[in-house]
């Protein structure tokens, strides 16, 4: 086989499978702070994401005032037990699960999407959420960074974004989509959190991979 000179080496080729295999949603911190230089390469390595038209639709809210923070864990509290309820059946199950960790972790980021999307029409016109996707690639992008500094992050999206825009002046038009938890913890999850809980499990790739047309016995 030729080699490929735009390949990595062996060893950063595994070092990138290993971030993507490892990365976990974290819920579990320790109080321990994060370095302000790990940190920083966090924040960069969202905002490298690709973006649709390159519009860079994220906006990054860094939380550091307490008040704040604890303001924040309300709405989440207060759309966890919201979702109890329509959980029905499962709903003592889910109240069991730890869903956050605000109030533990050592930085607290809100990312949200821009206002005044509908000015950027290049990669939208058919497709206006590939704008969401976007600032998708760019929580990856975070995650992936995170994990191979060693410090864990999880995404809470149990919250009203009006809640959340009240609280921190989003603008109208603009809308906040996640809730990041960054910080140490004593030792990543050996599997999704969901999975150790047997909440949920993971499909193999076998399940959602087609070829040329979606197969009638997925419709």
């Amino acid at each position: 086989m030729k080699n490929n000179k735009h390949a990595f080496s062996e060893a950063e080729r595994n070092a990138v499978y290993r971030a993507i295999k490892e990365r976990r949603d974290m819920r579990h911190f320790t109080s321990e702070p994060i370095d302000k230089d790990i940190f920083n390469r966090i924040l960069i390595a969202a905002h490298q994401a690709p973006s649709v038209g390159l519009i860079q639709p994220w906006r990054i809210i860094r939380i550091t005032d307490q008040s704040v923070r604890m303001a924040i864990k309300n709405v989440v509290n207060k759309e966890r037990l919201i979702t109890a309820e329509a959980l029905a059946d499962r709903q003592q199950k889910f109240m069991k699960l730890k869903v956050e960790g605000i109030s533990q972790c050592g930085e607290l980021l809100i990312m949200a999407l821009m206002d005044q999307r509908e000015q950027h029409v290049f990669g939208r016109r058919t497709m206006p959420e590939m704008d969401l996707a976007s600032v998708s690639c760019a929580i990856q992008n975070m995650w992936l960074a995170a994990r191979s500094e060693g410090i864990g992050m999880g995404w809470v999206s149990l919250f009203e974004p009006s809640d959340l825009a009240e609280i921190l002046n989003i603008p109208v038009g603009a809308q906040a989509v996640a809730i990041l938890c960054l910080g140490h913890v004593d030792e990543f999850y050996s599997a999704p959190m969901l999975e150790l809980e047997n909440w949920r499990h993971g499909c193999p790739i076998s399940d959602v991979l087609f070829e040329n047309s979606w197969p009638s016995d997925k419709a």
